[in-house]
């Protein structure tokens, strides 16, 4: 139930970032378009601000230390990982629409496993190959490859997903030892305020000040960051101590079925039957490849969503 709440939270996140790029919501009609990059960097922010009050105050400032080595670490999955995911992603959701993003997006444990396999530390199982093929003919599927209809979605959208996907990868792979060793939380400010910081050099202040955002669009930043990032966060990890990994991962892909219904909607965006079909692959193929085969009774590493 948690789990499942946290993957609303995320699917009301990604219509919401749909509606900053296209004012398609009635409440937003008055609010100027919202780029991409102000989108990660003010989610960023302010989560990071958000999570560094709540921790700080309950914890304790001095508990919210980590070893160099892990400082530094987090600070690469926060800027490949957690900014290069999250500006990819709105960027794939702005140029192409919600569903193809986020699918696109949530092949990262399709790449993940390549990688592993590639590193020999797996081996390519009938279950693992099959995997991978169920998710690439869903792709194909979702972007308009067969049945006639041909490539027709933005290109730039669909390579923006596929580096959103493995951006997620990377934190996936980057993130596993260290979450391993930390407490979650504190791995999350960490890479949130490593996003921050990459972002504050990226678009500096001085640039940020010079677009006069309304007091409108700061609100709507600070709110779609609470919802995005504090909420779902929250509530998955609640989930996860009554569920093991695993199964929490395969509640989790319940995030896109919600982000497809609600875009469908509350945006008008309304997907062909191959489409569903090719969606309906790649949500099995994220189940199949994480689901352990018969040869281990370990399944794949996956850390938790970022979007």
């Amino acid at each position: 139930m948690y789990i499942a709440v946290a993957t609303l939270c995320w699917g009301v996140a990604a219509s919401l970032g749909r509606a900053a790029f296209t004012g398609r919501i009635p409440i937003l009609h008055a609010l100027r378009p919202i780029d991409p990059l102000i989108l990660s960097q003010g989610r960023a922010t302010f989560s990071f601000l958000a999570i560094l009050s709540v921790l700080g105050l309950l914890r304790g400032w001095r508990r919210l230390r980590l070893p160099f080595a892990d400082v530094r670490d987090t600070f690469l999955i926060g800027i490949l990982g957690v900014a290069a995911s999250n500006y990819f992603y709105y960027l794939a959701i702005q140029r192409t629409n919600v569903a193809t993003a986020i699918i696109v997006q949530y092949t990262a444990p399709i790449w993940v496993l390549l990688y592993t396999v590639a590193r020999r530390q797996q081996k390519p199982t009938l279950q693992r190959v099959g995997a991978v093929g169920l998710a690439v003919t869903g792709i194909a599927l979702v972007i308009g490859l067969f049945g006639g209809a041909g490539l027709r979605m933005d290109t730039l959208g669909l390579f923006a997903g596929l580096l959103a996907a493995f951006s997620f990868a990377y934190y996936n792979i980057g993130g596993h030892n260290v979450l391993a060793r930390h407490d979650r939380w504190i791995v999350l400010l960490y890479t949130a305020g490593s996003a921050s910081l990459f972002w504050l050099v990226v678009n500096p202040p001085w640039k940020v000040a010079a677009a006069h955002y309304s007091g409108e669009q700061v609100l709507f930043l600070l709110l779609f960051s609470l919802l995005s990032v504090l909420a779902p966060f929250s509530f998955y990890f609640a989930g996860l101590q009554h569920l093991e990994p695993s199964r929490a991962i395969v509640v989790s892909c319940l995030e896109p079925v919600f982000s497809i219904i609600i875009a469908a909607i509350a945006l008008g965006e309304i997907m062909r039957p191959l489409q569903v079909a090719g969606i309906g692959l790649v949500l099995a193929a994220i189940i199949v490849v994480q689901l352990p085969d018969s040869k281990s009774t370990a399944a794949m590493p996956i850390v938790e969503p970022i979007e």
